[in-house]
């Protein structure tokens, strides 16, 4: 079975990582999508993330009622911070059964060379997926790395959390059925 690994911090989840995930699912030979919720990851600053816990249950309920979606909170018994190299090591171990694919946004993918064991990661399966303003040429990846047309939304987590201390809509952009509760933990 094709596993996509989707890491993030999700702080929130928004309509954008549901897009990209159907996208690759729709576009590879991929089972299922895991939604990997980071709890401190090593490049942000912690002070803006909402309670690892709170944001697992964000993620759960936003993607409940698709079964190509899971979602996992393995880097939560893993060392923190969480490096995507070693949560990848941990799921090939796991389930040796699988082969994983680790999706990537175009932005952090050309950041790579910064993240622990970065150049090991590069030898892994990796799907990177377009983000606005960092356009990847086909050309300069390897075998192991496909590079995936999704829709180029530029919707970020940092734009719905200052909407929502704006007294903002954040309506279509985050899923329906976890809105209200993503206003009410980011107030």
């Amino acid at each position: 079975m094709n596993i996509g690994l989707l890491f993030g911090s999700f702080n929130p989840i928004h309509t954008g990582h549901l897009i990209i995930a159907s996208t690759v699912l729709n576009t590879l030979p991929l089972s299922k999508i895991w939604f990997v919720v980071s709890p401190q990851n090593p490049l942000k600053e912690n002070k803006a993330l909402l309670d690892a816990e709170k944001r697992l249950l964000l993620v759960e309920r936003a993607i409940e009622k698709d079964p190509r979606f899971l979602v996992s909170n393995a880097e939560f018994n893993l060392p923190l911070p969480s490096y995507t190299i070693d949560t990848l090591s941990h799921f090939e171990q796991q389930y040796a059964e699988y082969s994983f694919y680790v999706l990537i946004g175009s932005d952090s993918f050309l950041q790579l060379n910064q993240w622990k064991n970065g150049n090991l990661l590069l030898k892994k399966q990796i799907i990177v997926y377009e983000r606005p303003g960092y356009a990847i040429s086909e050309s300069a990846l390897s075998p192991n790395i496909i590079l995936v047309k999704s829709p180029l939304l530029n919707i970020s987590a940092t734009a719905i959390r200052s909407l929502i201390k704006e007294g903002k809509s954040i309506k279509y952009l985050v899923p329906e059925n976890v809105l209200q509760l993503i206003e009410r933990f980011y107030k």
